[in-house]
């Protein structure tokens, strides 16, 4: 009797234990999840799911916050894989946050990262049609940052090595290889007329002296020239003031004696005009003496009996 107590005992100890643990794997199993997780869909159609499976954490800041729910592709013509996480509830995920594919590259296990690049933006909430979740959009990953980085270095030394190439062929190494044995030359060259070119040099500088003592002299000439001519224009303004002053006396002047010799000119007239007379007198006068004069017999014995001229009796 002792002994079936002591089995029915431990049976029933094992049988609570056994319930306890069920229990406690349908709590842990998404008893508790309903309570405490917000759940969000994402669609991802650029980015890899290579390293992420169901459990994978998701996180924000670097801080695990959920887990992925499920995957699967989405269908209806997108080329692009539907995931459900499900993220703590007080997890601040905004409308423009953005979901991306963090790898990491030693174990090649991978993480969802949900960013938000602004902060102040409201609280993801709203569910679209024909959606279970809100929908968190796709972001663009570091990776696929430094793939593209390292596809376009991988472009650009193709260039480098086809521009190589073209540089590189066998006109342009001919010429090179001139150019560098001419360069050789004009080296020896140089070397061999090292005094000369120093010579050549001490000359250019002595040049160059002598051009900026005369550039000073030429400045100097030109200081004084201007003081010089500013001078001579004070002095030929002086000289017009008082050419003016003797064109205006002048001018003065000959106007007095124009109306004097005016004057002069109407008194002459007036002395003329008797002179003219008294001329024409005395000529009467003369031509009455020089007609007795021409008669003397008249003249010594008085005028006769007057013989009759012709037609006269």
């Amino acid at each position: 009797m002792e002994a079936e107590a002591r089995y029915t005992l431990v049976g029933t100890i094992v049988l609570i234990a056994a319930l306890l643990l069920v229990i406690g794997l349908l709590w842990l199993a998404g008893g508790a999840d309903r309570v405490s997780y917000r759940h969000y869909t994402i669609y991802f159609s650029h980015q890899s799911m290579d390293g992420l499976d169901i459990g994978s954490a998701v996180k924000m800041r670097g801080i695990k916050v959920g887990v992925v729910d499920s995957y699967q592709f989405a269908g209806g013509g997108q080329d692009a894989v539907r995931m459900d996480v499900k993220v703590a509830q007080d997890t601040p995920i905004r409308s423009n946050a953005e979901a991306l594919v963090k790898r990491n590259i030693v174990t090649g296990l991978a993480t969802i990262e949900i960013r938000n690049p602004d902060a102040s933006s409201p609280l993801l909430t709203e569910v679209l049609p024909n959606e279970h979740y809100p929908v968190i959009a796709e972001g663009k990953s570091d990776l696929d940052n430094v793939a593209n980085a390292v596809s376009q270095m991988a472009e650009n030394g193709a260039l480098v090595l086809d521009k190589m190439n073209l540089l590189l062929s066998d006109d342009n190494r001919k010429g090179i290889s001139d150019t560098i044995q001419n360069l050789q030359v004009i080296s020896t060259n140089l070397a061999d007329n090292k005094q000369a070119l120093t010579a050549a040099i001490k000359s250019v500088h002595d040049a160059a002296e002598e051009f900026r003592v005369a550039g000073v002299s030429i400045t100097r000439a030109a200081n004084s020239a201007e003081i010089s001519i500013q001078s001579v224009s004070k002095n030929a303004d002086g000289a017009i003031n008082q050419a003016s002053s003797a064109m205006e006396n002048l001018q003065r002047q000959t106007t007095d004696v124009s109306n004097r010799l005016q004057g002069l000119a109407e008194i002459g007239t007036l002395e003329f005009t008797s002179v003219s007379r008294d001329l024409r007198s005395s000529a009467d006068s003369v031509s009455t003496a020089g007609q007795r004069l021409s008669n003397p017999r008249g003249i010594l014995f008085g005028t006769g009996k007057q013989q009759p001229g012709p037609g006269e009796k």
